[in-house]
Formats: structure tokens, C-alpha cells, sequence
């Protein structure tokens, strides 16, 4: 039986991932609120949110666009009538610089870094996820056709084989936030 996913464009797996992604967003975002509140921070959900982005948000999701959507984006016969994949490349940059700001605060016990890093990382990313899902992935499924984004979907199934141990574990950690 086909899952949504296969019978769907290559792009619309890359906004399903999005949302466990948001999900992690929601909850930093709530914990950024208590510690701003005066709670102290819970490292343990911290460093646990750092793992996710770290392991699923950059290492499996961006690895499809990074490795695989993007070159494709710039294949003879790909023609967009803009080309954002610069800015999309620019911008998972920042995230990694908001994410090893989160790990350095975590480090050395600054609050106030910790907070400041993870909130400029949800709002980068909430933009950034906004763009993809509205205007890059609707753009680039128009300009590859469905040949390729049915190809694109081989090779996105070849990364999810490789990572499966790993990206279920970051579900199971989205999927227990509340």
C-alpha cells in the first residue's frame, strides 16, 4: 500500500517533516517563556531540543534538501523563475549558528545566551519552514515535473532507510511534547 508520501510530490515528505520540526519549535519557544518567567532552564529538554535539530532538523531533513532538492533545482532543463537556494543555504547557516549558540550557553551556564540563541533559532526557522512550504517547494515541483520529483522521492527513500534508527528517536521525542 502507498503512503501518502509516494503518491504525493517528492517536496510534500519535506513539509511533513517540517512539522515535527514546528512541533520542537512550540515547545522551545514554551520554555524559553518560563526561564524568561524566572524558572530555571531544564537543561535535560535543552540539550535533548539541540539533539533533534541537530540529528533530524540538519542532519536528516536538510540533508535531502541540501544534497539532493537543491542540486536537482540547479540540473540543464530546471528552469525557476528565481532562484532561492542561495538564501535557503544562507539560512540553514544561521540556524547552525543559533544551535551552537544554544550549545555554548548550555556549556557554560549562560541563561540569557541559551534563551536569546533559541528564540532567534524558532522564529529564523518558522520563517525559513513558511518560505519552503509556500514558495520554494511550489516552485520547484513546477519546474522538475513529476518524472523528476517521482526520482527525487527514490532518493529521498534512500535517505530515510539511512537514518532510520536515529530519526525515530527524534519522533519519539517530538511526538512526547506537549
Amino acid at each position: 500500500m502507498a503512503t501518502k508520501t509516494e503518491t504525493a510530490r517528492a517536496t510534500a515528505q519535506l513539509s511533513e517533516e517540517h512539522q515535527n520540526i514546528l512541533r520542537v519549535i512550540v515547545a522551545v519557544r514554551a520554555q524559553c517563556g518560563r526561564v524568561a518567567g524566572g524558572a530555571a532552564p531544564d537543561e535535560g529538554f535543552f540539550r535533548k531540543a539541540v539533539d533533534f535539530i541537530r540529528g533530524y532538523a540538519d542532519r536528516f531533513h536538510h540533508a535531502k534538501e541540501e544534497d539532493i532538492l537543491f542540486p536537482e533545482l540547479g540540473e540543464p532543463g530546471v528552469r525557476m523563475h528565481c532562484d532561492p537556494r542561495g538564501q535557503m543555504l544562507h539560512e540553514h547557516d544561521l540556524g547552525r549558528a543559533f544551535v551552537k549558540g544554544m550549545e555554548e550557553a548550555l556549556a557554560s551556564g549562560k541563561t540569557a545566551a541559551l534563551v536569546e540563541n533559541a528564540r532567534g533559532y524558532c522564529g529564523l526557522l518558522e520563517e525559513h519552514i513558511y518560505k519552503e512550504d509556500n514558495i520554494l517547494y511550489p516552485m520547484a515541483e513546477e519546474a522538475m515535473g513529476p518524472e523528476r520529483s517521482a526520482k527525487l522521492r527514490g532518493r529521498f527513500a534512500a535517505v530515510d532507510r539511512k537514518f532510520a534508527g536515529a530519526v525515530k528517536e527524534h519522533l519519539d521525542f517530538a511526538a512526547g511534547l506537549t
